[in-house]
């Protein structure tokens, strides 16, 4: 039964160089770059085996070693993965439960991932081989090391078959891995501002203490603290990494149960009662747009994706500008600006999203005044308690009230320009987009370097025409306050001439470019 196991997954792994030549030459290009980085790793841990800080190879290796731990349980889990020995395939063999688990599990030892951890744990059964005892010691934690981060990674490969059966779900799934790298970012960059040289060692031997004691780097620790003659820790350290083996073996065994007997998840269709945002915007063409952009924010992966991005977008700022020295009340006026400046700046291709449903609003002869102040609906719905609240948030944190109506001023003006000049340049500028219904994360094989300079041109056009109130609030804040109160005049001229001027604009370039826009959908389907 196992070698019928094995002998699938040969075949399947061969399978892979039957496809077309060019998925063959990337196929190709990942193995070469695979063990090009397996081969760095080996001769690392070669390397270590003659430092004579036992100390500190052990620190390194359990932090490195967790992370690696951790990528196997979470990626599958997080961003799925295709799992091309699903339980669920031999449900109707009959194959008992134990041995169809034994067989997946030892088939899934076949496989990149699963060869290249295999050959680097030999590579530290080579750094702990000090003696014998160390070495007989690095031998078990080197299997235990592979059996956990295999048993993990079919674990988490099983939940996601649960989980992210559905598309809605697997965006979300990956949406929640991007804000965990973009939160786990400003701890990365935090960490590029020690000096290692001096505190290095310090820092990876905290890391490694409490890791040392967790299922993610017990495995990693034993050895280690063998060799540096603390045994009894390490057969401590030893059971933990022999429990974590089992349970992921117990949890690995139910799963298989349970999917042989249960079906794969399929997406069900909600129902919606009532006409939802249409019954809430009654009236002409603007409202009807209205009501249609509000639907699409609220259900559309595509907008909602983009608009859960936008708040994460000033945590980078705020450690940049705080690792360079800048006073934090100063950085505190810095996060409502930029959720502003993103919020107005999301529409500016907005027609593209549309596709080729613009034919609607084309024939039906809505006017272009409709359709761009109709688009503007969603963002101004959330931009308006954001200004508020995040302005009398700012001002707090800041200590200084006389700041708030200038940078509530701010704030809404560079929401108004940017939504101002969003309405010319999606009508002008259109660029391919993401097709409805598609994965959120897709990228269009039309989108090139126009797109690059539609977004530049767009993004940076907003901070030219606020760079006059950003000026006037500088100066309110360094040389003198009665500058903070003509930042809020500055503030209402540019930015309802901007959102006017941008609508006007707009307007007459969707009603002479209606044809044009069509065309552009059609082309882009």
């Amino acid at each position: 039964m196992v070698a019928q196991f094995l002998g699938l997954k040969l075949r399947l792994m061969g399978n892979a160089f039957r496809r077309s030549p060019w998925q063959v030459v990337g196929l190709s290009v990942g193995l070469v770059y695979g063990f090009f980085v397996t081969f760095v790793v080996v001769g690392s841990l070669i390397a270590a085996r003659f430092v004579p800080d036992v100390a500190q190879v052990h620190h390194v290796l359990v932090v490195v070693g967790s992370i690696v731990v951790a990528g196997f349980f979470l990626l599958p889990l997080v961003f799925g993965v295709d799992d091309t020995l699903d339980p669920r395939a031999f449900s109707l063999f009959g194959i008992p439960n134990r041995q169809l688990s034994t067989g997946l599990l030892l088939a899934a030892l076949i496989g990149i991932p699963s060869i290249v951890l295999t050959i680097c744990a030999v590579g530290t059964v080579v750094t702990w081989s000090r003696d014998p005892g160390t070495t007989l010691i690095a031998i078990v934690s080197a299997a235990l090391l592979v059996l956990t981060c295999v048993l993990a990674s079919r674990v988490s490969t099983s939940v996601a078959s649960f989980l992210l059966a559905t598309r809605r779900s697997r965006e979300f799934g990956g949406v929640i891995g991007i804000l965990i790298i973009v939160l786990i970012a400003p701890v990365i960059i935090l960490l590029m501002t020690i000096d290692w040289g001096r505190d290095g060692l310090g820092v990876l031997s905290g890391f490694a203490a409490w890791l040392g004691w967790t299922p993610l780097g017990a495995v990693w620790s034993v050895p280690g603290e063998a060799a540096e003659g603390a045994w009894g820790i390490a057969v401590l350290k030893l059971l933990i990494a022999a429990a974590t083996v089992g349970l992921l073996w117990l949890a690995w065994t139910s799963l298989v149960a349970k999917m042989l007997v249960t079906p794969q998840r399929e997406a069900h269709a909600k129902a919606y009662h009532g006409l939802g945002w249409f019954g809430r915007l009654k009236g002409g063409p603007t409202a009807a747009i209205a009501a249609r952009s509000m639907t699409y924010w609220a259900r559309d992966p595509r907008y909602w994706i983009s608009l859960v991005m936008i708040p994460v977008v000033p945590i980078f700022v705020i450690v940049a500008l705080t690792l360079a020295g800048i006073p934090g009340h100063y950085v505190s006026l810095v996060p409502l600006p930029l959720v502003c400046l993103f919020l107005g700046w999301t529409i500016h291709n907005d027609v593209a999203y549309d596709s080729t449903a613009i034919w609607l609003h084309v024939v039906s002869g809505t006017r272009g005044i409709a359709d761009r102040v109709g688009r503007m609906f969603p963002p101004i719905l959330f931009g308006i308690p954001v200004v508020i609240i995040g302005s009398i948030i700012t001002a707090a944190v800041y200590g200084d009230w006389a700041v708030l109506p200038a940078v509530g001023a701010l704030s809404g003006a560079i929401l108004l320009i940017g939504l101002g000049l969003s309405s010319l340049f999606s009508a002008l500028f259109p660029y391919p987009a993401t097709k409805p219904g598609d994965s959120a994360f897709a990228q269009p094989q039309t989108s090139g370097a126009s797109a690059a300079l539609v977004q530049a041109l767009s993004f940076f056009a907003i901070l030219i025409l606020a760079s006059p109130i950003i000026v006037f609030l500088v100066l309110g804040l360094t040389l003198s306050p009665f500058w903070l109160g003509i930042a809020p005049v500055a503030a209402i001229v540019l930015g309802f001439g901007a959102l006017f001027g941008g609508l006007y604009l707009g307007a007459k370039a969707f009603d002479h470019r209606g044809p044009e826009l069509m065309a552009f959908a059609n082309r882009n389907d």
